[in-house]
């Protein structure tokens, strides 16, 4: 596995890679990181996000490797991969959408240890009733993601 940083609106970004697919990705530097990416992998993540970033792109198609997690974890995970660009959905209807409608909480958990932030998006994840709560980055970049996001969604839409 081999990380790339690159910088984006929400700060330095680290990308990891292992060799054609992404593996896992964080906020801010890793030691021993790469700034230009050493393999195809990595060249795709890294374009792609850097258009993600700029706002001309809403989707990935770099393929992902998902390295740990529990059979729900996973779930979670899936489902945050189908919720469109620039929409959210709360805890309690990820929760029910996997099939523990009491699951609530441990959506939050499995948010928590996502390990590919923004490649999948636990960032369109939100509390009930609208509110920002939690996130892995810090809710000032879950903010700017999802400004991004409702930008580009606008300019979309009305141009």
């Amino acid at each position: 596995m081999r990380w790339t940083m690159l910088d984006s609106p929400i700060g330095v970004f680290t990308v990891a890679t292992d060799g054609t697919s992404v593996c896992g990705a964080a906020f801010g530097p890793v030691e021993h990181a790469d700034t230009e990416p050493a393999d195809e992998g990595a060249r795709q993540a890294v374009a792609e996000l850097r258009a993600y970033f700029a706002g001309e792109r809403t989707d990935f198609d770099v393929p992902v490797t998902v390295p740990r997690g529990s059979e729900f974890e996973r779930a979670v995970w899936r489902e945050m991969t189908r919720i469109p660009y620039g929409e959210t959905l709360t805890y309690g209807e990820v929760a029910r959408r996997v099939g523990d409608p009491g699951a609530a909480r441990a959506v939050g958990v499995a948010c928590n240890r996502n390990p590919i932030p923004v490649v999948v998006p636990c960032h369109r994840i939100i509390g009930a009733g609208g509110k920002l709560v939690g996130f892995g980055g810090g809710l000032d970049r879950k903010i700017k993601l999802l400004e991004l996001e409702a930008r580009v969604t606008l300019q979309r839409t009305w141009t």
